[in-house]
């Protein structure tokens, strides 16, 4: 079998597996939730900084993905005191720890990743919990599932459409000394596809979508995840690496099949609680 066939086979195939999982996990909330959101955190920031190693930095990893694993913990958990001293705790020890490495050189690269990374993966990744707490608080009904499948729906959607776009009609580059596979064709594809995702939601499990919700959802969310997946290569690109990890076979790591997400959950959580959620 052809490389780009083993590719595409492994692709559907882990895609046949994770989104009903996915799907699952959101409808049935609780700590079976709360885990799942935990290890796409954990695994993603973990390769966030071996990632940043590959380029010389040293980031702390332990007290990094530690750091993101507590914010989406107590993002769950609704913390407020307790989480702010925890976050106070960790910029605490990051920069003392720095103190006693042995050479002083690119102090501030150390620091200054390890941070980024928990906000980066940590801090935008809960954002997927948030949106499964916003649609529990709905009186009546318990939507939050409904909320976080609307919100991979439109990033997966998006990526979907602009791979296999972009596969097939591709020509012009979209930002190629951040991409050079990247295509313009293959960007629209991927609009074209959020806007029908957007459809399908709402003629299925997202009723309460009005079609002014569905055209600046389906419109919207693309460009996220758009600039989601180029930040993400933009990093990548930097260090000289084509994926993050091989966790996920045909996808490369989960930072390389959440980095949409990462951008999309944020979006459609501020959307639902600002222009949505009173009128429910």
């Amino acid at each position: 079998m052809a490389p780009e066939k083993r590719q595409l086979t492994a692709r559907l195939l882990t895609a046949a597996v994770g989104v009903p999982a996915v799907i699952v996990c959101s409808l049935v909330g609780g700590l079976a939730f709360l885990l799942a959101v935990h290890l796409v955190i954990g695994v993603g920031l973990y390769e966030f900084y071996r990632m940043l190693e590959s380029k010389g930095i040293r980031p702390y990893k332990t007290v990094g993905v530690a750091a993101g694993l507590v914010v989406a913990w107590y993002v769950y958990f609704r913390g407020g005191f307790y989480s702010s001293l925890f976050i106070t705790l960790v910029l605490f020890i990051i920069m003392v720890l720095e103190l006693f490495r042995r050479d002083g050189e690119r102090a501030v690269f150390h620091i200054s990743s390890t941070l980024f990374g928990v906000f980066y993966v940590g801090w935008l990744g809960s954002h997927i919990i948030l949106l499964r707490l916003l649609g529990e608080n709905v009186p009546g009904n318990d939507m939050g599932g409904f909320f976080v499948i609307l919100a991979f729906a439109l990033a997966w959607g998006t990526d979907t459409g602009a791979y296999f776009v972009g596969h097939a009609l591709g020509r012009r580059k979209l930002l190629p000394r951040v991409s050079p596979r990247k295509s313009v064709e293959g960007a629209l594809g991927g609009v074209v596809f959020g806007v029908l995702a957007a459809f399908i939601a709402k003629a299925t499990f997202a009723p309460f979508l009005t079609f002014g919700d569905v055209a600046a959802l389906g419109l919207i969310s693309p460009v996220m995840a758009t600039l989601g997946d180029l930040v993400e290569s933009l990093m990548k690109r930097d260090v000289r690496i084509k994926d993050t990890s091989h966790a996920l076979p045909g996808h490369g790591g989960m930072l390389d099949r959440f980095d949409s997400v990462l951008f999309v959950a944020p979006f459609v959580y501020y959307y639902l609680r600002f222009l949505v959620i009173g009128r429910l």
